[in-house]
């Protein structure tokens, strides 16, 4: 039974706890906050351990009935492995504990890769993350591009891809944003952070990215296009995302054409927090012309990464050799069935 340690239990950390704890191979030890919050009477609902970084603030939670098992080190000191899911560069100045107390530690999307000195994605590079003590799970975006672009250079090999990212303004649960009426260039400058970020999974991939935000909390949506090196068939292309088991197809007959649909239908799919793993892919909107594939694509910035984390889990313990068999384990477990 692997033990793992959640440091953060905030968007991305309550759910890979729930992800973690639904696993037959692993076990929550603990998870962290840094102050009393709704979450952390979440975590002791759902019977985790709560640790503060601070214990300073115990009687502040004890006088609330939270009860405080320690500190983030006597977590820490517990586990085989840390999910670090603190917000972005927080995990930087967390390494060096993890380190010295000779733990494996997995950072989230919003460190830089240096972090880890390795970026993965269970579909690209599961077998390089055997064995090591870290890792950076790639951001919700970049594992969304990672996911269509391995599969079709599987299939064809990809020459260029391009690529718009229409982003939500913030997450559903988020107010210190404030309200916001805008499309805001981010960045404005071309290439933005997601081409880059690819290459740090797929080096040999062209891509060039731009992104915008806008005044929505439901989903990214990618607009993309591929220059394939062979010709393909949108038959072609439509089997393989029916067949890949982390992507799934929003087809013609639900009358879905926005996030808002596609976030209410997983809601009465009976999704854990409507919690779309999978990348969305518009049937409609495939078109394959010649060597040209075009699609839409819709990424849940809550959701898509947490599989993504389990199964670095597996690989970093070694548990596991096989990417295809910790997928269906992660996938089964949690429920993911195709869209």
């Amino acid at each position: 039974m692997i033990k793992v340690a959640i440091n953060g239990y905030g968007t991305i950390g309550k759910r890979v706890a729930d992800a973690v704890a639904a696993q037959k191979d692993m076990k929550i030890i603990g998870v962290s906050k840094t102050r009393p919050s709704a979450e952390a009477f979440i975590a002791q609902q759902r019977g985790y351990p709560l640790y503060l970084a601070d214990l300073a603030k115990k009687s502040s939670c004890e006088n609330l009935g939270l009860k405080v098992s320690g500190n983030v080190e006597d977590m820490i000191k517990q586990a085989d492995i840390v999910i670090d899911a603190t917000p972005g560069d927080v995990g930087a100045k967390n390494k060096p504990v993890y380190e010295r107390l000779g733990v494996k530690a997995i950072f989230q999307g919003g460190e830089e890769h240096e972090v880890a000195g390795f970026s993965f994605n269970s579909d690209c590079n599961y077998k390089d993350a055997i064995g090591r003590q870290f890792a950076r799970v790639v951001s919700c975006n970049t594992t969304g591009l990672c996911r269509i672009i391995q599969a079709m250079d599987k299939e064809y090999g990809v020459a260029k891809v391009r690529a718009v990212m229409v982003r939500r303004g913030s997450d559903p649960g988020e107010v210190k944003k404030g309200p916001i009426d805008a499309v805001v260039l981010n960045p404005v400058t071309i290439p933005s952070h997601h081409g880059p970020d690819v290459l740090t999974v797929l080096p040999h991939i062209q891509i060039v990215t731009m992104a915008m935000i806008v005044p929505t909390t439901m989903m990214h949506m990618h607009a993309i296009q591929m220059d394939l090196a062979k010709q393909g068939s949108r038959e072609r292309v439509i089997e393989i995302i029916e067949r890949h088991p982390r992507m799934g197809l929003v087809r013609k007959g639900t009358g879905i054409t926005s996030t808002a649909e596609l976030k209410e239908y997983a809601m009465d799919l009976g999704r854990c927090r409507a919690d779309l793993w999978e990348n969305g892919i518009f049937e409609e909107s495939i078109s394959v012309a010649g060597k040209e594939l075009y699609l839409f694509q819709a990424i849940h910035q809550e959701a898509d990464v947490v599989v993504e984390n389990v199964d670095a889990i597996r690989a970093m313990m070694g548990t596991v050799k096989d990417p295809a068999v910790s997928v269906r384990m992660t996938n089964e477990a949690m429920g993911l069935k195709a869209l």
